[in-house]
């Protein structure tokens, strides 16, 4: 399929199939309590037929242009991933959201990763509008939104249970017109 290198350090964006289920698996088993310290992405993914259930799922949202999930390889070792977790090209709205495994981090995948994606939503799909949902505990998450140049909306207020304790969701976006113009000023400025 494809693979987009991301930089110099071996890092790449890949697609994730059901066909990785058991690397999925692997990599959900180093990582998952950190991975689910704030949202309880892959927590069902318990054995190689779990896995594959939740990437094909995610595959079947590919295939009716509803959303998508998308591997980050650090030196060959699928080590996180990036995915649009919401896709409407009609409204021209989307939602995206990352996870990693603590191999994965301090390293900026999922904001160079993101802008890959972003980038794709806005040229390719035409999508006007994306949006970024984090806890507010999730610092490293919500930090990857400002990077990104992503406006705070506002905060849901206890909006969810998790874990037995009510969450506060950050809702974060950024708009096209609001992406390109960043996106044109980074490259003056490069040059």
């Amino acid at each position: 399929m494809y693979a987009i290198p991301l930089g110099d350090d071996g890092a790449e964006l890949r697609p994730l199939e059901p066909w990785h289920a058991e690397e999925f698996l692997a990599h959900l088993d180093r990582g998952r309590e950190f991975i689910t310290q704030h949202i309880p992405f892959g927590a069902n993914a318990t054995d190689t037929a779990s896995a594959r259930a939740v990437l094909q799922s995610y595959a079947d949202k590919r295939a009716a242009d509803t959303g998508s999930l998308h591997g980050l390889w650090l030196e060959e070792k699928l080590v996180g991933g990036v995915l649009f977790r919401i896709f409407d090209a009609a409204g021209g709205n989307c939602e995206v959201g990352c996870w990693l495994e603590p191999a994965g981090t301090g390293r900026g995948l999922v904001t160079r990763a993101m802008r890959v994606l972003i980038d794709w939503a806005f040229d390719e799909r035409g999508i006007h509008r994306v949006e970024w949902y984090a806890s507010s505990a999730n610092v490293a998450s919500v930090n990857v939104a400002r990077r990104l140049g992503m406006s705070r909306d506002g905060v849901l207020r206890e909006s969810y249970l998790y874990r037995g304790v009510r969450q506060d969701t950050e809702v974060w976006s950024v708009l096209a017109p609001e992406w390109r113009e960043a996106r044109a000023r980074s490259a003056r400025d490069d040059h």
